[in-house]
């Protein structure tokens, strides 16, 4: 260090340990995010193409695991959290190219939905889904060619009038932030709000941020970019990178909800003008259909419902082309990708 007394030292101290970054002297440190983490976020033509097959096969896992999921349920056995890990894993364990899951699987019944980072074991504490409580289910896979994280909110029984109203709150949080348009430049602090919107108007939010960096068969958090109430990360949201969309609502005691997909940041091509040039949006890579049984039909806007509709389109094209005529899964996909009744 003292044999280059004139250098400056380019350090991320957020993603440094103690023990390195005081080794640099302050008027030496320059302290930023690095070249190579601003490259790695922004995608190439291969890491895109890896990561929407790794979405397609994860669908294809998703399907079959939910398919036994609502059909055990529904026959009256209890299910337990470590079980349900346990068979999801497998799920994507067939699947070509698998490794790993990408993280642990959250799979909360119940109250133990509304703790956010919740990981089920053989314990006290391990809940059984039956059909009296909900399910939350945050889970990922990763494959050679790429990397998922989904988070759905299933009840395979009568939900509350309150859980209704709140899944459709989140739902329709999730949609105004996968439908907004913004330019060039903008940090992900200024689109957290879209995602919120409708829970402040009902007085009430959640304690996460909205939205995380992915890797392409990296880590299934990566930076610099997040969407997230906290202003000082003034990284821009740049075309190309893969950020996640995750909304949700927590009731300590009671129960959790969250909406989760992956998107892709694309050219918002709005019009043949110079001035329509610029702007961003985003491109859904996820493949796994919402519950639409506990959504308030009231509450949702024809556009709404119109994005649920072509969003379900888009699962039942990519993810049914690839399960077997006839089988459970694939039955399972058609009736929770069909048109939502607007006539209730």
């Amino acid at each position: 260090m003292e044999a280059c007394a004139e250098n400056k030292v380019w350090l991320d101290q957020k993603r440094c340990n103690h023990a390195v970054a005081r080794l640099v002297p302050d008027d030496r440190l320059v302290d930023d995010v690095t070249t190579a983490a601003r490259m790695k976020a922004v995608k190439n033509e291969a890491e895109i193409k890896g990561m929407q097959m790794a979405h397609e096969v994860d669908g294809v896992a998703m399907a079959e695991f939910m398919a036994w999921l609502e059909k055990t349920v529904l026959a009256g056995r209890k299910v337990s959290e470590v079980e349900v890990d346990r068979v999801l894993t497998a799920a994507r364990a067939r699947q070509d190219g698998f490794l790993e899951p990408s993280f642990p699987t959250i799979a909360g019944v119940g109250s133990n939905g509304a703790i956010i980072h919740y990981k089920a074991c053989e314990n006290d504490t391990m809940k059984y889904l039956g059909q009296e409580d909900p399910i939350l289910i945050d889970s990922g896979g990763q494959y050679v060619y790429g990397t998922t994280d989904v988070t759905r909110t299933w009840h395979f029984g009568k939900p509350t009038e309150e859980f209704v109203e709140m899944y459709t709150r989140v739902l329709k949080g999730h949609i105004a932030l996968d439908s907004t348009v913004f330019p060039e430049g903008t940090p992900g602090f200024v689109l957290d709000a879209f995602a919120r919107q409708f829970l402040w108007k009902a007085g009430r939010n959640y304690g996460h941020g909205t939205g995380h960096g992915v890797g392409a068969a990296l880590n299934v958090h990566e930076g610099p970019q997040s969407i997230s109430p906290r202003y000082n990360n003034q990284e821009p949201v740049k075309n190309g990178m893969i950020v996640s969309n995750e909304p949700g609502y927590y009731v300590p005691g009671s129960y959790g909800i969250r909406h989760e997909n992956l998107v892709l940041v694309v050219d918002a091509k709005i019009g043949d003008s110079e001035e329509g040039k610029g702007f961003l949006k985003f491109e859904k890579l996820t493949l796994i259909p919402f519950q639409t049984n506990l959504v308030n039909i009231d509450m949702m806007t024809v556009e709404e419902l119109d994005w649920i509709d072509q969003y379900h389109e888009k699962v039942w094209k990519k993810v049914g082309a690839r399960l077997e005529d006839g089988s459970e899964e694939k039955e399972w996909l058609r009736r929770n990708c069909e048109k939502i009744n607007r006539s209730k």
